[in-house]
Protein backbone atom coordinates (compact mmCIF):
# COMPACT_ATOMS: atom_id res chain seq x y z
CA UNK A 1 0.00 0.00 0.00
CA UNK A 2 1.23 3.75 -0.77
CA UNK A 3 -0.03 6.66 0.70
CA UNK A 4 -1.12 9.33 -1.67
CA UNK A 5 0.24 12.85 -1.51
CA UNK A 6 -2.09 15.78 0.24
CA UNK A 7 -3.02 17.91 -3.01
CA UNK A 8 -2.34 21.80 -2.23
CA UNK A 9 -3.42 23.05 -5.58
CA UNK A 10 -5.65 21.51 -8.29
CA UNK A 11 -3.62 18.40 -9.71
CA UNK A 12 -4.22 15.35 -11.53
CA UNK A 13 -2.96 12.63 -9.41
CA UNK A 14 -3.15 8.78 -11.24
CA UNK A 15 -2.04 5.35 -9.76
CA UNK A 16 -1.75 2.30 -11.12
CA UNK A 17 -0.67 -0.90 -9.74
CA UNK A 18 -0.16 -3.97 -11.16
CA UNK A 19 -3.49 -5.57 -10.19
CA UNK A 20 -5.17 -2.82 -12.19
CA UNK A 21 -2.27 -3.27 -14.79
CA UNK A 22 -2.98 -7.38 -15.28
CA UNK A 23 -6.89 -6.69 -15.10
CA UNK A 24 -6.29 -4.53 -18.65
CA UNK A 25 -4.27 -7.12 -19.98
CA UNK A 26 -6.14 -10.04 -19.16
CA UNK A 27 -9.37 -8.21 -20.07
CA UNK A 28 -7.13 -7.89 -23.87
CA UNK A 29 -6.41 -11.20 -23.43
CA UNK A 30 -9.46 -13.29 -23.30
CA UNK A 31 -11.71 -10.26 -25.75
CA UNK A 32 -9.17 -11.83 -28.27
CA UNK A 33 -8.23 -8.58 -29.17
CA UNK A 34 -4.39 -9.28 -29.15
CA UNK A 35 -4.33 -10.56 -33.10
CA UNK A 36 -2.77 -8.99 -36.00
CA UNK A 37 -2.40 -10.48 -39.20
CA UNK A 38 0.42 -8.96 -41.43
CA UNK A 39 -0.06 -9.57 -45.00
CA UNK A 40 2.59 -8.95 -47.82
CA UNK A 41 1.03 -5.84 -49.08
CA UNK A 42 1.59 -4.08 -45.49
CA UNK A 43 5.17 -4.35 -45.71
CA UNK A 44 6.82 -0.92 -47.29
CA UNK A 45 8.13 -1.48 -50.81
CA UNK A 46 11.72 -0.10 -49.02
CA UNK A 47 11.97 -2.30 -46.88
CA UNK A 48 14.81 -4.96 -47.43
CA UNK A 49 12.65 -8.02 -46.78
CA UNK A 50 9.74 -8.91 -48.32
CA UNK A 51 7.09 -11.15 -46.94
CA UNK A 52 7.43 -13.17 -50.08
CA UNK A 53 8.57 -16.88 -50.47
CA UNK A 54 11.48 -16.09 -52.55
CA UNK A 55 12.81 -13.71 -49.40
CA UNK A 56 12.26 -16.18 -46.95
CA UNK A 57 14.35 -18.68 -48.76
CA UNK A 58 17.63 -17.11 -46.64
CA UNK A 59 15.67 -18.71 -43.96
CA UNK A 60 14.09 -21.64 -45.32
CA UNK A 61 15.63 -22.42 -48.72
CA UNK A 62 12.09 -25.14 -49.43
CA UNK A 63 9.80 -22.26 -49.23
CA UNK A 64 11.18 -20.58 -52.46
CA UNK A 65 11.66 -24.16 -54.05
CA UNK A 66 8.28 -25.46 -53.37
CA UNK A 67 6.31 -22.42 -54.05
CA UNK A 68 8.17 -20.34 -56.28
CA UNK A 69 7.48 -16.89 -55.69
CA UNK A 70 4.47 -16.26 -53.49
CA UNK A 71 2.83 -14.16 -50.83
CA UNK A 72 2.78 -14.41 -47.60
CA UNK A 73 0.58 -13.84 -44.24
CA UNK A 74 1.85 -13.82 -40.67
CA UNK A 75 -1.24 -14.26 -38.20
CA UNK A 76 0.13 -12.60 -34.90
CA UNK A 77 -1.46 -13.55 -31.38
CA UNK A 78 -0.89 -13.70 -27.85
CA UNK A 79 -0.28 -17.17 -26.34
CA UNK A 80 -0.92 -16.10 -23.09
CA UNK A 81 -1.68 -13.04 -21.07
CA UNK A 82 0.62 -10.41 -20.95
CA UNK A 83 2.23 -9.62 -17.64
CA UNK A 84 2.93 -6.39 -16.09
CA UNK A 85 4.73 -4.92 -13.25
CA UNK A 86 4.55 -0.97 -12.34
CA UNK A 87 7.02 0.68 -11.20
CA UNK A 88 7.49 4.36 -9.88
CA UNK A 89 9.11 5.27 -13.38
CA UNK A 90 7.73 2.82 -15.65
CA UNK A 91 5.49 -0.20 -16.59
CA UNK A 92 7.25 -3.37 -17.25
CA UNK A 93 5.60 -6.13 -19.32
CA UNK A 94 6.90 -9.55 -20.75
CA UNK A 95 4.74 -10.24 -24.16
CA UNK A 96 4.06 -13.84 -25.15
CA UNK A 97 3.42 -14.19 -28.33
CA UNK A 98 3.31 -16.70 -31.51
CA UNK A 99 3.47 -15.96 -35.17
CA UNK A 100 2.34 -18.61 -37.94
CA UNK A 101 3.30 -17.86 -41.39
CA UNK A 102 1.40 -19.13 -44.30
CA UNK A 103 2.11 -19.04 -48.18
CA UNK A 104 -0.87 -17.47 -50.23
CA UNK A 105 -1.75 -19.38 -53.21
CA UNK A 106 -3.11 -17.81 -56.23
CA UNK A 107 -6.45 -19.18 -55.64
CA UNK A 108 -6.39 -17.16 -52.15
CA UNK A 109 -5.83 -20.97 -50.29
CA UNK A 110 -3.32 -20.70 -47.41
CA UNK A 111 -0.61 -23.29 -46.78
CA UNK A 112 0.47 -23.40 -42.86
CA UNK A 113 4.50 -23.18 -43.12
CA UNK A 114 5.72 -22.38 -40.13
CA UNK A 115 5.24 -21.55 -36.06
CA UNK A 116 6.83 -19.35 -34.48
CA UNK A 117 6.88 -18.66 -30.56
CA UNK A 118 8.40 -15.61 -29.34
CA UNK A 119 8.64 -13.87 -26.20
CA UNK A 120 9.78 -10.18 -25.49
CA UNK A 121 10.46 -8.01 -22.72
CA UNK A 122 9.26 -4.06 -23.11
CA UNK A 123 8.94 -0.79 -20.96
CA UNK A 124 6.57 2.03 -21.13
CA UNK A 125 7.77 5.47 -19.48
CA UNK A 126 4.72 7.95 -18.84
CA UNK A 127 5.15 11.30 -19.90
CA UNK A 128 3.26 14.49 -19.49
CA UNK A 129 3.54 17.20 -22.50
CA UNK A 130 1.47 19.92 -22.61
CA UNK A 131 -0.87 18.76 -20.61
CA UNK A 132 -1.40 15.13 -22.38
CA UNK A 133 -1.02 12.26 -20.80
CA UNK A 134 1.24 9.78 -23.60
CA UNK A 135 4.38 7.92 -23.00
CA UNK A 136 7.27 6.11 -24.84
CA UNK A 137 7.84 2.04 -25.48
CA UNK A 138 11.15 0.35 -24.92
CA UNK A 139 11.77 -3.19 -26.54
CA UNK A 140 14.16 -4.01 -23.32
CA UNK A 141 14.34 -8.30 -24.67
CA UNK A 142 13.39 -10.82 -27.29
CA UNK A 143 13.81 -14.81 -26.21
CA UNK A 144 12.59 -18.26 -26.78
CA UNK A 145 12.10 -18.12 -30.72
CA UNK A 146 10.93 -21.27 -31.40
CA UNK A 147 10.41 -22.69 -35.00
CA UNK A 148 7.99 -25.00 -35.66
CA UNK A 149 7.59 -26.79 -38.99
CA UNK A 150 3.96 -27.16 -39.86
CA UNK A 151 4.58 -28.89 -43.87
CA UNK A 152 6.62 -32.32 -43.86
CA UNK A 153 9.66 -31.34 -45.78
CA UNK A 154 10.13 -28.05 -44.90
CA UNK A 155 13.68 -28.55 -42.90
CA UNK A 156 14.58 -26.59 -39.64
CA UNK A 157 14.59 -22.86 -40.24
CA UNK A 158 18.47 -20.87 -39.33
CA UNK A 159 16.54 -19.27 -35.84
CA UNK A 160 19.79 -17.40 -35.11
CA UNK A 161 19.23 -15.31 -38.08
CA UNK A 162 15.27 -14.66 -37.98
CA UNK A 163 15.97 -13.71 -34.42
CA UNK A 164 17.96 -11.02 -35.11
CA UNK A 165 15.30 -10.16 -38.29
CA UNK A 166 12.93 -10.48 -35.68
CA UNK A 167 14.60 -8.14 -33.02
CA UNK A 168 15.08 -5.58 -35.87
CA UNK A 169 11.46 -5.43 -37.32
CA UNK A 170 10.52 -5.04 -33.78
CA UNK A 171 12.82 -2.20 -33.44
CA UNK A 172 12.44 -0.50 -36.47
CA UNK A 173 8.43 -1.13 -37.10
CA UNK A 174 6.88 -2.61 -33.91
CA UNK A 175 8.01 0.25 -31.06
CA UNK A 176 7.72 3.29 -33.06
CA UNK A 177 4.22 2.33 -34.00
CA UNK A 178 3.65 1.76 -30.36
CA UNK A 179 5.19 5.00 -29.64
CA UNK A 180 2.98 6.82 -32.10
CA UNK A 181 0.08 5.02 -30.69
CA UNK A 182 1.12 6.18 -27.03
CA UNK A 183 2.08 9.52 -27.37
CA UNK A 184 1.21 10.87 -31.51
CA UNK A 185 2.59 14.49 -30.89
CA UNK A 186 6.10 13.62 -29.90
CA UNK A 187 9.14 13.10 -31.51
CA UNK A 188 10.48 9.70 -31.73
Amino acid sequence: PKALPMAREPMLLLAVTDFVANSAAFTYFTAGALHRNISSNMIPQKFPLQLRTKNMGVFSPQLQERYGDQPMELHLWARQQPLVSCHPDALHGTLFSSAEAFVVLPNTTRVPVFLLNIDANVTGTPTITRNRLGGTVRLTGVWGVLWIPCKAGLSLLQVKRLETLLKFGLWLFGVPRANSECCPHSAP
